[in-house]
């Protein structure tokens, strides 16, 4: 039988069937667009965006730039 961690393990890692995306995928993008509104719409520095990601998944920074490359954020207004 599968534990609660085993299932949080896999729930991480398996894309959605709605849209493709995993749930820290889903997270970044929702912390992206908040902190997006707040700043009245300006780019957000991702420092900033690590800051608050870190509150709802742990990972590393060079994660964070994996996750942004793989969803197609793009910095420097490139």
């Amino acid at each position: 039988m599968a534990t609660s961690d085993d299932r949080s393990a896999l729930l991480e890692t398996i894309p959605d069937v709605r849209d493709g995306l995993t749930r820290t995928e889903r997270v970044i993008l929702y912390v992206l667009r908040e902190t997006q509104r707040e700043l009245g719409g300006r780019n957000v520095p991702t420092a900033m965006l690590y800051g608050r990601v870190l509150e709802y998944a742990d990972m590393s920074e060079r994660e964070l730039h994996l996750y942004l490359d793989r969803l197609g954020v793009k910095g420097d207004g490139s």
